[in-house]
């Protein structure tokens, strides 16, 4: 106790700071709403189910996160012991104390009982987490679930005092055969879990029949968790047809939760594994190959079924989970079979050369699985482009605002990502010479570029660019048209393909309307002439004398004057020109040049001494 206390006050100390700055303790250690005063002549109540429900959601078990939970149960232990002043001893040395039912004057006493179950089995439950990898943390889990089991008794010996009512006494021994029936669960002891789950059932049946719908949903909604588990029980103990129960259980739900989820996955593998070693080969495409390795053999015995389990889904969230969980499943065998395929590559080499290039038997097992795969990817991108225009029909007869609406360009990627698998079917080993193979999937591949192309001419329709769309509605007949010509003898694998002649009959119809469109936008001055819109750019300076509503002028965007303004022509500035200079007659200069040409060395004297000629 002390241990778990420690570890549970260290995990959620974070947590614990949120509340208090949230507000909430004090109103946690007040009495429950619903519950009466506790004088010793009234009668208390404490709603067990739905105090353990709203506190698990809001305390992290809505993420899986139990050491979350954990530490709240023993933060607001501590605060109810304080409040209640029922404290165990001080600081220095630990008094235990027990409630008893003289001192049962208040309902949280029972609170206090509950939060300490809470607390052991939420630690139970985060040790079968780590479990997983540390298989010795398994007898602790034992152990914390015993500690919960004995808090639920004393809960459930308290609650027979005549100071509780009825309902209080009937949930709490619910809950306490709900944490016997999961420590039975454990030990693996499925008659006496199955006796106390069905204890349980019981009790929370009659309390939903006893109460209105709104307080019954929390009740039905504790069946519907424990169900799964019976019938785990009653396949343990015998009985065969549980087995379909829980597998119909795991379809409706597409994959279960909670302490059986493990178990129901080991317990599908097991009986495919016990099946699986009955199954030597395989026949596919005429080819008869020998399956040697477990996974791929329970892999195989389980396709059928999850096939059936995938067109029995109710909703597509099921049908996606389940295409998922196939898809893993392929894929963890595919890799098995490319172990195989690397010690054996000089082998598979050589019998290539033998056998004139017939693929070795691994080989062309590898080939299968990665057919299935393909296959599947393509059946689920399928699934989601209907689904997709089911919700862009809907879009187009509402036309209702709010969150992101599907758009054509969602279409265009699936039926990209479907024509991108088809090409990798044309590329498997083994079946480059199969012409009936090829055939059918060049035209599967019609078909999808079909579709393709009508949703692309879908999203030209939208941008008004009728000439690119009705090129593209041309494309898609012709597309529908070959796959007509050409299917012939592979009628039977087009049949879970769409049908082209619903494709064609919705292209002709579309044609029609898209040239009403294009005629009447042609036609429709409206537009052009409103006042209200503004469509050619100019600014506010140059309009002036035409009355415009313009919205941009109250925006952050206002266009007043071109800026920066454009360049203009000006006069340049005058040049001058000096017509008379041809007219002017200069003074003859000749004396002047010819004594400067005579004068030399003796004029260069005498004009140093200062003499003139």
């Amino acid at each position: 106790m002390a241990a778990e206390r420690q570890g549970g006050g260290g995990g959620g100390r974070g947590a614990g700071a949120e509340e208090n700055r949230d507000g909430k303790d004090n109103k946690e250690n007040e009495r429950p709403a619903a519950t009466q005063p506790g004088g010793l002549g009234d009668s208390l109540g404490l709603e067990i189910l739905q105090i353990v429900k709203e506190s698990q959601q809001q305390h992290g078990l809505r993420h899986g996160d139990f050491q979350r939970y954990r530490g709240y149960c023993s933060r607001r232990l501590r605060r109810l012991r304080k409040t209640l002043n029922f404290k165990m001893g001080n600081r220095h040395k630990f008094t235990g104390k027990k409630v008893t039912e003289e001192i049962l004057s208040d309902n949280r006493y029972l609170l206090l009982i509950l939060m300490d179950a809470e607390r052991a089995w939420s630690y139970a439950m985060q040790l079968k987490q780590e479990a997983n990898t540390e298989p010795r943390k398994r007898f602790h889990l034992l152990s914390r679930l015993r500690k919960a089991v004995k808090h639920a008794e004393e809960l459930e010996r308290l609650c027979e005092s005549n100071r509780v009512d009825a309902k209080t006494k009937l949930e709490a021994q619910a809950y306490m055969a709900y944490l016997t029936g999961m420590l039975r669960f454990e030990h693996q002891e499925w008659k006496a879990a199955m006796e106390a789950f069905n204890k349980c059932k019981t009790i929370y049946e009659k309390l939903a029949n006893a109460f209105t719908e709104e307080q019954a949903v929390l009740y039905n909604q504790r069946v519907e968790e424990i169900s799964p588990n019976i019938r785990y029980c009653a396949y343990n103990i015998g009985d065969q047809s549980a087995m379909n129960e829980l597998m119909q259980m795991r379809l409706r739900s597409g994959g279960t939760e909670g302490l059986l989820a493990e178990k129901l996955e080991a317990l599908i593998t097991q009986t495919r594994a016990k099946q699986a070693a009955t199954m030597s080969e395989v026949e596919w495409r005429g080819r008869t190959v020998p399956v040697k390795i477990d996974k791929v053999r329970i892999f195989l015995l389980g396709l059928a079924d999850n096939e059936a389990a995938i067109a029995q889904a109710e909703n597509e969230e099921t049908k996606e989970r389940l295409f998922e969980s196939l898809l893993s499943e392929c894929r963890d065998a595919i890799q098995a079979v490319r172990e195989e395929l690397k010690p054996d590559q000089k082998q598979r080499e050589h019998s290539l050369e033998n056998d004139s290039g017939k693929v070795s038997n691994i080989q062309y097992l590898h080939s299968y699985l990665t057919y299935i795969k393909l296959s599947t990817a393509i059946k689920r991108n399928e699934s989601m482009a209907k689904s997709l225009q089911k919700a862009l029909l809907q879009q187009q007869r509402s036309d209702e605002d709010g969150k992101r609406t599907p758009r054509p360009q969602d279409l265009i990627r699936l039926y990209d990502i479907i024509l991108q698998n088809l090409v990798e079917l044309t590329q498997l080993p083994g079946l480059e010479e199969d012409k009936n193979f090829q055939k059918e999937i060049g035209l599967k591949t019609l078909v999808y570029k079909a579709y393709r192309c009508f949703f692309i001419a879908q999203s030209y329709v939208l941008v008004k660019k009728w000439s690119e769309a009705l090129v593209l509605y041309e494309r898609v007949l012709k597309y529908a048209r070959e796959v007509q010509s050409g299917a012939g003898a592979h009628r039977n694998s087009l049949k879970e393909l769409p049908d082209v002649q619903d494709l064609i009959t919705q292209v002709n119809a579309e044609k029609y309307s898209l040239q009403a469109a294009a005629i009447l936008d042609a036609n429709d001055p409206h537009e052009s002439e409103s006042p209200s819109q503004v469509k050619d750019g100019k600014p506010l300076s140059e309009r002036f004398e035409t009355f415009c509503l313009d919205p941009s002028l109250v925006s952050k965007q206002v266009n007043l004057v071109h800026f920066p303004p454009g360049f203009q022509p000006i006069p340049c500035k005058p040049l001058f020109f000096d017509l008379a200079l041809n007219h002017v007659a200069f003074p003859p200069l000749e004396d002047k040049v010819e004594q400067k040409a005579k004068s030399g060395l003796t004029g260069y004297i005498k004009g140093i001494f200062g003499f003139k000629s």
